[in-house]
């Protein structure tokens, strides 16, 4: 018996008389009321409009005890009129609820006179749907009680009989280690008991054993669902992102970090990381690989769908995303460009009513003390616009700044992208080409690959290290363009963030005094020694 139906069973017998259990897995809860009422010498009943009233302990679409019973009026009678220790569980009976529905005032109305006559009949109400709906005036009289998702035990029970099924059979793998065991009950998790069953049948079908990456791929049905979050099929890898050798560091050093064995040591789950700095530099590619890093399913928060037009929904929005997050964890989390969806908390009660403020206010204590292992990824350009409760320690383990590369850096991030566009790195002049791109960010450099190869296309020939040399120099790059913004926000993070590479912030000198104004900045030489880009007016 799960924690959820103790407490279940402690109210029953503690004579309360309505109980709200929100849950989608119905026959999940059905079967563990069983259990509890048997022990509890009580007759147990289910209702559903279609079936009306009925024998709990028979099998499902057993006979109804009268026809009549359909009618959500008429079972209330029939409960009240009877004076047996019971307890009744009423299947989405929440639509009866709804002022919708035209009855809806007189269902009220029965269940709250009929909360008085259980209580001294020792009958409890079980009012059971996968979705809360309450009306005000029932608040008081009704315990609401959110039904969990099965855990590791339960889904561990599920997979034995499932390994036990097939076992023996030719092309099925059945023997599986410890921590491949463990890696398939973690990805499983956040499933109904029903779902897993079905996702290792078909893992079984169509790959011949317990595939993680398959299992996670399931999940992709609930986050299309929420219409929240998006997810992300992460095929980034860690090799793909080039310098950042400190941030990459503190990744694998964390990878085992969310295993039962890192717990039993005492390990506390990652919480997150905040990458704060130059655009185009790799912040949002790190998010991807964390993902593919762990093998976790990355979820992408995108702020824009939280702030929806009608009154108190962009809160419960932000509530449904955690709790989608919360069920779908062990997973990566990505608020991608998190400054621009908080950047209005500080005037909130003046331009929204304070709706910004709530939504961060949620975000912020969720962050806090969360206890699910969902490792959130933060990036932000301009740190000047975050307020500053989301900096405070407990809601990061640790915020990086991401620098425009160095020379070294730079050299890897052409040869990352040739490889990846079938070319051999050694056919090129990468240490030209990395002289040549000084101040340029890995997107940027990225682009000047693609312009490289889109000529040598046209011309019907071989990129060459000529053609990606031209494309830098017809590039203005964004550090010249936004030289001010940039400085400003490496003298931020000297000293106030970790680099995220070794060489990170290695130029930037602070003046005593020397404020955010962006009066004085502090790039590459080389970077400064670059043209401005021409104004508008010449």
């Amino acid at each position: 018996m799960n924690r959820q139906m103790r407490e279940i069973d402690v109210l029953i017998r503690a004579r309360y008389s309505l109980l709200y259990v929100v849950s989608w897995e119905e026959r999940r809860v059905l079967q563990a009321l069983r259990e509890v009422v048997v022990g509890q010498d009580k007759s147990f009943y289910t209702w559903s409009e279609t079936m009306g009233l009925q024998d709990g302990t028979k099998h499902i679409g057993a006979t109804p005890t009268d026809a009549r019973t359909r009618d959500p009026l008429h079972v209330l009678d029939t409960i009240r009129s009877s004076h047996e220790p019971a307890v009744y569980v009423l299947k989405d009976f929440h639509v009866f609820l709804n002022q919708t529905y035209p009855h809806a005032s007189a269902v009220i109305r029965k269940l709250r006179d009929l909360a008085d006559t259980l209580h001294t009949a020792y009958a409890t109400v079980i009012l059971l749907s996968p979705v809360l709906q309450l009306p005000e005036e029932m608040q008081k009289d009704v315990t609401v009680m959110d039904y969990e998702l099965p855990g590791l035990r339960e889904l561990d029970g599920l997979l034995t009989r499932a390994i036990d099924s097939v076992r023996g059979q030719e092309g099925v793998e059945a023997n599986l280690s410890a921590e491949r065991r463990e890696h398939v009950l973690k990805a499983a998790l956040g499933l109904t008991l029903t779902e897993a069953e079905n996702v290792f049948a078909k893992c079984i079908v169509e790959k011949g054993s317990f595939d993680v990456d398959l299992i996670v791929a399931e999940k992709q049905q609930l986050i299309r669902k929420s219409g929240v979050l998006e997810y992300f099929q992460s095929s980034e890898h860690v090799r793909d992102i080039g310098g950042m050798e400190i941030l990459k560091a503190w990744l694998d050093n964390r990878s085992l970090a969310f295993t039962e064995k890192a717990q039993k040591f005492g390990l506390p789950a990652p919480r997150g990381i905040l990458l704060l700095g130059v655009q185009g530099c790799g912040k949002s590619l790190t998010a991807k690989a964390v993902a593919h890093l762990w093998r976790m399913p990355l979820l992408r928060l995108d702020v824009g769908r939280i702030f929806a037009g009608l009154v108190g929904s962009s809160e419960q929005n932000m509530r449904r995303a955690i709790q989608m997050a919360e069920t779908i964890s062990p997973c990566v989390l990505w608020l991608d460009e998190i400054e621009k969806g908080l950047a209005g908390v500080q005037s909130s009660s003046i331009a929204d009513a304070g709706v910004t403020a709530r939504v961060f206010a949620t975000l912020n204590t969720w962050m806090q003390e969360k206890t699910k292992p969902v490792f959130v990824v933060a990036t932000a350009n301009d740190i000047s616009q975050l307020p500053p409760e989301l900096l405070r320690k407990g809601r990061f383990d640790d915020i990086f700044f991401v620098d425009l590369p160095v020379e070294s850096e730079r050299r890897e991030i052409f040869a990352i992208h040739l490889v990846k566009r079938n070319r051999t790195p050694e056919d090129f002049d990468l240490e030209r080409l990395a002289a040549e791109s000084d101040g340029f960010s890995g997107a940027e450099i990225e682009q000047a690959v693609v312009s490289g190869l889109y000529t040598a296309f046209e011309q019907e020939r071989e990129v060459t290290t000529d053609d990606m040399l031209a494309a830098l120099k017809e590039t203005v790059p964004l550090s010249v363009t936004m030289r001010e913004e940039i400085g400003m926000v490496r003298r931020w993070a000297k000293g106030r963030a970790r680099p995220a590479s070794p060489h990170a912030l290695a130029d930037v000198a602070l003046q005593e005094g020397d404020g955010l104004d962006g009066q004085t900045t502090w790039v590459s030489p080389a970077v400064w020694a670059r043209p401005a880009p021409p104004s508008s007016a010449s």
